[in-house]
């Protein structure tokens, strides 16, 4: 059995929770402040398997501008999104903002759902349409399928269905022969159990008994039990969304952003060397030593932006920079991340890790701009050489 991850992206009161739940029979606001306001404010879960066999995990965000920190916690692991836009509004703020956050993260396939068809004329939904085409134009999401159906009179519902089966056809299985890597994205207490994280498996595989480590703590611990579902398993792989019974660390030890892998596989650092790509809605000039908020994996992330090869990022620019943060986080070359001003917040760019822990560098310097362009090409096994030569010409430099 293989294992996809969907997630939800759109505006608020668009009928993200109430798809889901005519998808799958799972109601995804599980807190008492959802239930009360009747708007999601954390990411919420569900599944449903596919008739191929296949599962799919499916992570609902919310879609109140207040809670991007949250919907970001969700996106992370997605193989694929549902872009839901009710036919009673159209595209609306956080369409668009969801849709260049799933952009800047590489999201490569999805479906356009159209809610709430059984609210609006037929010629209202044309015209809703044509405005979806022009939203999406130039995106992952220009040549994907529109889909329109009723959570409440169940129309396209079953077209849905065969519609995420064909995506996740599209999509590439998470690698199970990597380590393994579980971004934590809740953490409590189970009378009679203890700690409990969960999370989406992003690489390798997993069983009860296994020692793990918690990044960037580096506690160590161990696997008591494990659940899906609802469902106790022994084992299990990439692409699954499990709970872990974990031994050997404190509820207060752990939180949401925090990493659960392989002993040694992270080296936790306060410093990434990345290239950054802003939004061409990006509101103003990114410059150097910029105070920014990065969104990786499921956490959020303070510091500021040192800018290598260029004065200043402008809007729907590129360039290298290394983010120096206030605390140590653990990331993998090629992983996507976003930014957001410190204030206000919002959404500026994002970009993709080339080197996760590296040295101190100066700004301008050709040969360690030179070097970084060369590391974007490489595997993580191809970049320790390289990075040796990086460090002795910073050694001879008395740069560190």
């Amino acid at each position: 059995m293989n294992y996809f991850v969907i997630g939800t992206a759109g505006h608020v009161d668009h009928g993200k929770t109430a798809l889901i739940k005519a998808l799958t029979g799972i109601d995804c606001d599980r807190l008492k402040e959802e239930k009360q306001r009747g708007m999601t404010i954390d990411i919420g879960f569900s599944y449903c398997n596919l008739a191929n066999g296949d599962c799919v995990e499916i992570i609902d965000v919310p879609g109140h501008e207040r809670f991007i920190k949250n919907m970001l916690a969700g996106t992370g692991a997605i193989d694929a999104v549902l872009l839901v836009i009710a036919a009673n509004e159209g595209v609306m703020p956080q369409t668009r903002e969801h849709l260049g956050i799933l952009t800047l993260l590489g999201i490569k396939n999805g479906i356009v759902v159209i809610t709430k068809v059984d609210l609006v004329e037929t010629e209202w939904l044309e015209l809703v349409k044509e405005e979806i085409r022009g939203a999406v134009k130039g995106t992952f999401l220009e040549k994907a399928e529109i889909i329109e159906v009723s959570a409440i009179t169940g129309q396209g519902m079953q077209r849905l269905k065969s519609g995420i089966e064909e995506v996740c056809r599209r999509s590439e299985p998470k690698d199970e022969t990597a380590p393994f890597r579980l971004p934590i994205d809740r953490v409590f207490i189970k009378e009679g159990s203890g700690t409990i994280v969960t999370g989406t498996v992003i690489s390798g595989t997993f069983k009860t008994g296994d020692e793990l480590e918690v990044f960037p703590s580096r506690n160590k611990v161990r696997v008591r039990q494990i659940g899906t579902h609802n469902l106790k398993i022994e084992q299990g792989k990439a692409g699954q969304r499990v709970g872990f019974n974990l031994v050997g660390v404190k509820k207060e030890e752990l939180m949401r952003g925090n990493i659960l892998a392989e002993p040694g596989y992270l080296h936790p650092s306060t410093r990434i060397d990345a290239r950054i790509r802003l939004l061409p809605s990006c509101p103003r000039i990114l410059k150097n030593g910029s105070r920014i908020r990065l969104y990786l994996g499921t956490g959020e992330f303070l510091g500021r932006v040192f800018l290598l090869d260029k004065p200043e990022i402008k809007p729907n620019e590129t360039g290298l920079a290394q983010l120096r943060m206030d605390a140590a986080l653990a990331a993998v070359k090629g992983e996507r991340f976003v930014l957001r001003f410190y204030a206000p917040m919002v959404t500026i760019g994002g970009g993709e890790i080339i080197d996760p822990a590296p040295q101190s560098h100066r700004r301008f310097d050709k040969s360690v701009i030179s070097l970084l362009q060369e590391f974007e090409g490489m595997s993580p096994q191809q970049i320790g050489p390289a990075q040796a030569r990086l460090a002795q010409k910073l050694l001879k430099e008395n740069i560190v």
